[in-house]
């Protein structure tokens, strides 16, 4: 199974109040207040006016996304977290091989990261979108890792969750499914 996400994350009131009024923004819902906004081609050319940039080489601890941060992103994400924490997160996994990589900026700047993993030898806690969602205020709860509490691992892509906000389905939705099947087996 493969695992493919490049998202903005951050409270999910903030995140309806900055992409109010963009026409490429959908938002899915997350538990526990957040929201994810799926980072696609034609949302990066709206935000900033020119096509996304990716780099060639595989990301690594040196360039840890694919998506080129441009200077243009950088100040929008920069912009909306004046507002909150602002996490950018991406992760690419096939047959249990792959990375994950994320950053945050707070109250217009970078506040952590990036930071950049495809080994995940330490902690759950230290994997980059788990360390992340801690700090935009993830609260730890019945689920491994803050990845699944938020509900993260609900969809398997960017387009998946693209599908997932534009039906305005909760992250909730598909525990309550899980529950109704378990009731009735």
């Amino acid at each position: 199974m493969s695992y493919e996400l490049s998202a903005v994350v951050a409270d999910a009131e903030l995140l309806r109040e900055e992409t109010r009024e963009l026409d490429h923004a959908v938002l899915g819902e997350l538990r526990q207040d957040f929201a994810l906004l799926p980072v696609t081609p034609q949302l990066v050319e709206e935000l900033t006016g020119a096509p996304p940039d990716y780099t060639p080489d595989e990301p690594g601890p040196e360039q840890p996304f694919a998506l080129t941060l441009s200077p243009a992103l950088t100040e929008v994400l920069a912009r909306w977290s004046r507002g909150g924490p602002v996490a950018y997160v991406e992760a690419e996994f096939a047959g249990g091989v792959g990375h994950q990589a994320a950053m945050v900026w707070l109250g217009g700047l970078p506040a952590w990261g990036p930071r950049f993993d495809a080994v995940f030898d330490g902690p759950r806690a230290e994997w980059p979108i788990n360390a992340a969602l801690v700090e935009l205020g993830a609260e730890p709860g019945r689920w491994i890792d803050p990845f699944a509490e938020v509900g993260l691992h609900i969809e398997r892509s960017t387009a998946g969750w693209l599908a997932h906000g534009r039906r305005g389905l909760s992250a909730d939705y598909w525990d309550e499914l899980a529950d109704e099947w378990e009731d009735q087996q």
